[in-house]
């Protein structure tokens, strides 16, 4: 099986931590080249450092705030100068917590903009490339409420079902290139966003943060949270030569807690 990625340039974002740097992580270990992207440089410099270098990788990184896409692009535009992105990893932190019913209109907006305006303004910034190179790999990093909604996330429910419809209708004009895109549907992985889902749901139930995960957890067959790891297992494996012929996928990582198809 080809997992090799050695001579691949990847965009990482969301990439100073969690899920985000453990996929950076995983896709240099086999052999790319990773920019990473968010807009906390020191951390980025950190994790740079962190990524395997054995193989002659260069690794760089983009300090970026995705509330701003003008200056992003015109970010990445300036990288893609220099070379070809064969690998975008599309990542940014889900919206608050909070029931549909109390949503502002401005939240959608916000949500709308970060996720899937971004998204779609990195994937024209470096489709071309893709397509001159006859490889590409767009990978969404969205969550399993694409499937089963997820109680008190309203926003972040609406958002990510928009972002895998455009995920595939993207997959659907690009895959005669050589390119796939695809989403990969994480559950609870033990990240800080996680921890703040459980903190806000213990503070307006009255119940203490230990008790609210033990709850998660016993709704998910596997009985625990994923590492961040394994989900960036998922994700490189979709980046790499061996998944060509995998494209518009909705790719769950959840223990098994989805229930539907």
């Amino acid at each position: 099986m080809d997992l090799n990625l050695k001579g691949k340039n990847a965009l990482v974002c969301g990439s100073s931590r969690g899920i985000g740097k453990a996929a950076a992580i995983e896709l240099a270990l086999l052999g790319a080249n990773v920019t990473l992207v968010s807009r906390n440089g020191d951390r980025l410099a950190a994790v740079k450092q962190e990524l395997d270098h054995s193989q002659g990788q260069q690794h760089d990184f983009l300090v970026a705030d995705f509330t701003n896409s003008t200056e992003l692009r015109k970010r990445v535009a300036t990288l893609v100068a220099t070379k070809t992105i064969h690998i975008l990893i599309n990542n940014t932190g889900g919206p608050p917590a909070g029931p549909i019913t109390k949503a502002q209109p401005e939240e959608f907006v916000q949500a709308f903009h970060n996720h899937l305006i971004c998204s779609h303004l990195l994937m024209q910034t470096v489709l071309k490339g893709m397509q001159q190179s006859g490889y590409g790999r767009m990978i969404n990093i969205i969550s399993t409420s694409v499937k089963q909604p997820l109680d008190n996330l309203g926003v972040s429910n609406t958002v990510r079902a928009a972002m895998a419809n455009w995920a595939k209708t993207t997959a659907n004009e690009v895959g005669q290139f050589g390119i796939t895109v695809n989403n990969v549907l994480p559950g609870a992985t033990g990240t800080q966003r996680l921890q703040e889902i459980i903190d806000n749901k213990a503070n307006k139930t009255g119940q203490s943060s230990e008790e609210v995960a033990d709850k998660m957890r016993g709704a998910i067959p596997a009985q625990r949270f994923a590492e961040p790891h394994e989900v960036a297992a998922a994700v490189a494996f979709l980046a790499s030569p061996a998944a060509a012929y995998i494209n518009g996928v909705n790719l769950p990582v959840d223990g098994g807690r989805t229930r539907c198809l």
